[in-house]
C-alpha cells in the first residue's frame, strides 16, 4: 500500500498530516521572529528545559504536555530576563538552564517505574502519534499565536528591528520581547510531538530561514515560511513511511536539504548578478 491509499484508509495518517499543517502555521510565524531577531540559541534553551516540565509531570502522573506548557513559559521569561539584566554572560546562564532542564526531566523520568512510549516521542519525535486530542490542542495554540502577534504586530515589528526606535516610540520593548519568548516557547510545545525536543529547533528556524532568504517583507516571510513548513511536514510523512523510517528525522533531513538548496541558488543568482 502507497502512502496516499494508506493516507485515505488510516485515521492517524490523517492525524499526523493535519498535525503537520497546524504546527506549520505557528512555526511559520514564530520562526520568522526567531530568524530575524537571530534568537535560535534562546529557543534552544526553552526547547531543552521542556524536558524539565514533562520528566516532572510524568513522575507525579500528570500530562506531560501540561508539564512543557508551563515549562516552557517559565524558561522563556526566566531566560528573557537574563537576556535583558544579565547580558554579558547570557550565552553561560542560557547554557546552564539548557542543560538543567534537560538534567531535571532525565533524572524523574529515570525515578518512574515502568517504560512510557509517549514520553519518549516528546523526546526524538512521532508525528504518528498525534491524536484528535493533541490536534485541538495544536488550533488553540495556533489561534492564540496568531491572535497575539496580530493584536501587538507592528510593537513586535518595532523589537525586531529596532529596540531603540521601539523605546523612543514608547514601547515597553522588555514587555513585548518576553511575550514574543512565550510565543515561541508555545511554538515550541505546537512541534514537540512532530520532531522532538532535539530537532524541534531546526524545523523551527529551517523553513523560515529559507523564506527570508528570498523575501525581505515580514509578511511575505511568515507564508512563505508556513508553506515550506506544510511541504517539509508533508513531504517527510510521505518519504518516511514506505521504507518505515523516522518521520520526524526525515522530515528535518528534508528541511535542510531544501535550505541547502534554496542556499544554492541564492549563491547563483548572486554570482551571476557580479558578473
Amino acid at each position: 500500500m502507497n502512502f496516499f491509499e494508506a493516507l485515505v484508509q488510516f485515521s492517524f495518517l490523517q492525524h499526523a498530516l493535519l498535525g503537520g499543517v497546524l504546527a506549520s502555521i505557528g512555526c511559520g510565524v514564530m520562526g520568522t521572529y526567531v530568524v530575524v531577531k537571530r534568537i535560535s540559541f534562546l529557543a534552544g534553551g526553552i526547547a531543552h528545559a521542556v524536558l524539565g516540565g514533562m520528566g516532572l509531570a510524568y513522575y507525579f502522573q500528570g500530562q506531560p504536555i501540561i508539564g512543557a506548557l508551563i515549562a516552557a513559559i517559565l524558561s522563556a521569561l526566566l531566560i528573557g530576563w537574563i537576556k535583558l539584566r544579565w547580558q554579558e554572560n547570557e550565552d553561560t546562564l542560557i547554557s546552564a538552564i539548557w542543560a538543567i532542564g534537560m538534567a531535571v526531566g532525565i533524572l524523574f523520568i529515570s525515578q518512574t517505574p515502568g517504560y512510557n512510549t509517549d514520553l519518549m516521542s516528546y523526546l526524538f519525535g512521532n508525528i504518528l502519534l498525534v491524536t484528535q486530542q493533541d490536534l485541538y490542542l495544536m488550533l488553540v495554540l495556533d489561534i492564540l499565536i496568531l491572535a497575539t502577534v496580530l493584536l501587538f504586530y507592528k510593537q513586535f515589528l518595532a523589537v525586531t528591528f529596532d529596540e531603540e526606535f521601539a523605546r523612543l516610540r514608547g514601547i515597553k520593548v522588555e514587555v513585548f520581547y518576553l511575550l514574543l519568548l512565550c510565543l515561541v516557547a508555545l511554538t515550541v510545545v505546537l512541534l514537540i510531538q512532530l520532531v522532538g525536543l532535539i530537532l524541534v529547533i531546526a524545523l523551527l528556524s529551517l523553513p523560515a530561514a529559507i523564506a527570508r532568504q528570498h523575501f525581505n517583507s515580514l509578511p511575505r516571510i511568515m507564508g512563505f515560511a508556513v508553506l515550506l513548513g506544510i511541504i517539509f511536514t508533508g513531504g517527510g510523512l510521505m518519504l518516511a513511511y514506505s521504507p518505515d523510517l523516522p518521520a520526524g528525522a526525515t522530515i528535518i533531513l528534508f528541511a535542510g536539504s531544501g535550505y541547502l538548496l534554496s542556499s544554492l541558488i541564492k549563491y547563483a543568482k548572486l554570482y551571476h548578478i557580479s558578473e
